[in-house]
């Protein structure tokens, strides 16, 4: 086994060569992302997201798949789960927890967790829980969670919405200090913006054991991601990025009404921008129109799913490479910090 650079209990608790995990990006995360974080050091967690039993299957079967007889690897394999989704339709959870290799950890994100984190201490899994407000810390440590990811307003994908989003920055070390003084076993993960070594490195600094990353490895050659999308996003800066619900409306997602949706802020988005309530009444021909630009990879119309971080994106790598480096600059800089 590679000797981590940076080794902590997050690394020791997970058999990971690095304080990296990989979040579980709906459509984006299948088992290919999956099985190539794994092998290198990384927690990887497929994105179960909504729940559909038949994407999960595959891309988790997939996952394992590729690292069949790679034990080592496999004990770094998990998945994430939309918490208010499952209990609509918890049959890819179930399926999940009936297949013989143990999931190495699963994540619940948007909802309380309590009934399913339950579910998962009783079959001795690991429950990571994803919270985008203080509010929600109390509540999800007394669900039993191992790991709590503190989720910043930058990240790509759904988060808590602009009105009431945190900022990383601020958010993280708020947590690692409640969590020093009342639950100082549970592990703390940062999320949003995190993109490279500094990064990581500002995410230890802060208070936390590793970072969930996820725009970075969404702009890897492993990511199910079309490779249009992903070079339409590389030439984007922070600024291009916005968070509201109107890509909800456009794909007809019916999330709760404290989550919306960061991705390119592009001509779609903006056409809706100060119209957001005559798209709700009557999203008919918008989203047709968003239909249209998905089929046709026309990423003016259809969206592309990334955090701020997207700024820091100037190449499509392999996801090994993307680890290696990030985790090696991390370690350096935090060689530094201490001389």
């Amino acid at each position: 086994m590679k000797q981590p650079l940076i080794n902590n209990r997050f690394v020791q608790k997970f058999n990971l060569t690095t304080p990296i995990a990989l979040a579980p990006m709906a459509l984006a995360t299948g088992g290919n992302l999956a099985a190539a974080c794994a092998r290198a050091g990384a927690l990887s967690l497929v994105g179960g997201g909504y729940g559909d039993l038949s994407w999960t299957k595959r891309e988790y079967m997939d996952a394992l798949t590729r690292l069949d007889g790679d034990e080592l690897s496999l004990s770094r394999l998990g998945c994430g789960f939309i918490s208010w989704k499952l209990e609509e339709d918890s049959s890819a959870f179930d399926w999940l927890l009936d297949q013989p290799q143990k999931p190495a950890a699963i994540m619940l994100s948007f909802g309380d967790p309590t009934h399913f984190s339950k579910i998962l201490i009783d079959h001795q899994i690991p429950v990571i829980c994803q919270i985008q407000s203080f509010s929600q810390l109390p509540q999800a440590v007394d669900a039993g969670a191992s790991v709590i990811v503190a989720q910043g307003a930058e990240a790509g994908g759904h988060g808590m919405n602009n009105f009431e989003g945190r900022s990383t920055f601020t958010f993280v070390p708020e947590i690692a200090d409640w969590l020093a003084n009342h639950s100082p076993q549970t592990v703390l993960l940062a999320a949003g913006g995190v993109a490279d070594g500094r990064g990581l490195a500002a995410s230890l600094m802060l208070g936390a054991d590793g970072a969930l990353i996820g725009s970075r490895l969404w702009a890897t050659e492993e990511s199910l991601a079309a490779d249009t999308a992903k070079q339409t996003a590389i030439p984007i800066n922070g600024d291009g990025t916005a968070r509201s619900e109107i890509f909800d409306i456009l794909r007809s997602k019916n999330w709760p009404k404290q989550f919306d949706f960061r991705a390119i802020r592009n001509q779609l988005h903006r056409k809706w921008e100060s119209q957001t309530d005559e798209l709700r009444a009557n999203p008919e021909e918008a989203i047709q129109d968003y239909l249209e630009g998905v089929q046709q990879e026309d990423y003016s119309r259809a969206h592309i799913t990334v955090g701020q971080a997207v700024g820091l994106i100037n190449e499509v790598d392999s996801a090994e490479q993307v680890i290696h480096d990030i985790d090696a600059e991390a370690a350096e800089l935090l060689s530094k910090s201490l001389i």
